[in-house]
């Protein structure tokens, strides 16, 4: 069943997010994918996630078709202008990819090439709106389409900080949803109460929300996020257990897996984003029962 009827039925799906390779060698990325290959319902492929330079996410997704695997791409407004995004869109569909998430990409100052320029043609909602217009067959210069696309698009809410910045975002969920968006992804869920409080929050757009988990890497990266992202909930237990864990990797994936297993009942999907811990998705969905 494809993601898009998954989601429309209610059932609980399961995604798996992986970057392009920064070249041409594709060798892991395919071998990863096989690992998963009947385990996930779909791949998420960021664009250049991070401000960092790498193969495009079209691309990453049509080598997931090739291995008989429904991909899912990020689509930007940071490196295109409206021509090339509704370029990229048309292609995407003609290519097979019919599921897109509309999100905000990180600062280029934040990436691998600083001097670039950022281009932020359309924001979020121009870009929603360029891909309403595409599927009435028209673009945004009032063209005639030869065939028009179909897609299922998602949106995200990001990180963060305090309250009055997640209301906000809320806010904008609620017009991106408005603008088209079919589901929301959450920000990542490293404390399921908070997640609760979220779903309460979101409960009104009527729209089905897949959680985010992040497969923590080490204490070090737990800490990172615990002092820099306040709101992300990771609390000092936690961080406890990491460290006093004789395999610290293996209770990160443990950790991800008990977030994936305490999410099902909850949200109607998970994304698991492992940040270059691909190879090790197989052990998290093991651990979590999927």
């Amino acid at each position: 069943m494809s993601f898009q009827k998954r989601l429309l039925s209610g059932e609980f799906v399961v995604l798996a997010e992986m970057n392009t390779p920064k070249g041409v060698d594709t060798t892991q990325l395919i071998q990863n994918a096989r690992r998963i290959k009947g385990r996930v319902d779909a791949v998420i492929v960021p664009d250049m996630d991070d401000g960092v330079m790498r193969m495009s996410a079209l691309a990453g997704a049509v080598l997931m078709h090739q291995q008989g695997m429904e991909a899912l791409v990020h689509v930007y407004c940071r490196d295109r202008n409206r021509m090339a995004l509704q370029a990229d869109l048309l292609a995407a569909y003609a290519l097979g990819i019919q599921s897109l998430i509309v999100v905000s990409g990180e600062e280029i100052c934040n990436g691998d090439h600083r001097e670039a320029k950022a281009v932020d043609d359309l924001d979020e909602l121009g870009l929603l709106g360029a891909v309403r217009s595409l599927e009435k067959g028209t673009d945004l210069g009032g063209s005639d389409l030869t065939g028009a696309p179909s897609f299922t698009i998602g949106c995200a809410v990001p990180q963060c900080c305090d309250q009055s910045e997640l209301d906000r975002q809320i806010e904008l969920a609620a017009k991106k949803v408005e603008a088209g968006a079919k589901f929301i992804l959450s920000p990542p869920v490293f404390d399921v109460g908070r997640f609760e409080s979220f779903l309460g929050k979101v409960k009104s757009l009527n729209v089905p929300v897949i959680s985010t988990v992040y497969l923590l890497k080490s204490v070090g990266a737990a800490r990172y996020i615990a002092t820099n992202e306040p709101g992300a909930g990771i609390s000092e237990e936690l961080i406890r257990r990491i460290r006093k864990a004789s395999d610290r990797e293996l209770e990160c994936v443990r950790i991800a897996a008990e977030t994936v297993k305490a999410l099902k009942g909850l949200a109607q999907g998970v994304r698991i984003i492992t940040l270059g811990w691909e190879h090790r998705l197989p052990e998290v969905l093991e651990y979590a029962g999927l």
